[in-house]
Order: structure tokens, then C-alpha cells, then sequence
């Protein structure tokens, strides 16, 4: 788990920063890393609506960037979802 969690950090970072700062994923950013590292588990992950949607539902202070927080949310749904736990 240890080597998930490393892997994850350093694809947010790699990431992020690209078009501001280097501690959040710009809606750019977000959609960048989504449709290269998340193909198979975001459909339609090229639409930029669906991007839009995901992102809006993610960005808990609405300021237009994801922090890692509020990415980490993403990661455990799609865990969720992937494992057969959530409903």
C-alpha cells in the first residue's frame, strides 16, 4: 500500500503546477492527468463535460482547482467503485 500511496502523490505533483500553482490541479491539469493515468476507470473521460461535472463535484470550496485533498476523493470512489463496495 505503501507503493500505491507513493505513486499517487507523485503523479498529483507531477501534475499539478503545470498552469499555477504547484500544490493543486488546475480544471487543465485535472484533465490531463484523468484521461492519461484513469482511461479505463473515468468513462468518457476525454468529454470535457464530463470533466466539467467530475471536477465541479470535487472542488469542495469551488475555486476552480483540486486540492490533493479533494482529489484523494476521486481516488477512493474509483476505489470503491473498482472493489465492489460502494453501492
Amino acid at each position: 500500500m505503501e507503493a500505491a500511496i507513493n505513486t499517487l502523490t507523485t503523479q498529483f505533483k507531477s501534475y499539478a503546477g503545470n498552469d499555477g500553482s504547484a500544490s493543486t490541479l488546475s480544471k487543465e491539469e485535472f484533465r490531463s492527468l484523468v484521461t492519461s493515468q484513469l482511461p479505463n476507470l473515468v468513462k468518457n473521460a476525454s468529454d470535457p463535460g464530463v470533466i466539467d461535472q467530475l471536477m465541479g463535484s470535487l472542488d469542495a470550496n469551488n475555486d476552480g482547482e483540486l486540492t490533493f485533498t479533494e482529489f484523494w476523493d476521486l481516488i477512493g470512489k474509483l476505489a470503491s467503485k473498482e472493489g465492489g463496495f460502494s453501492q
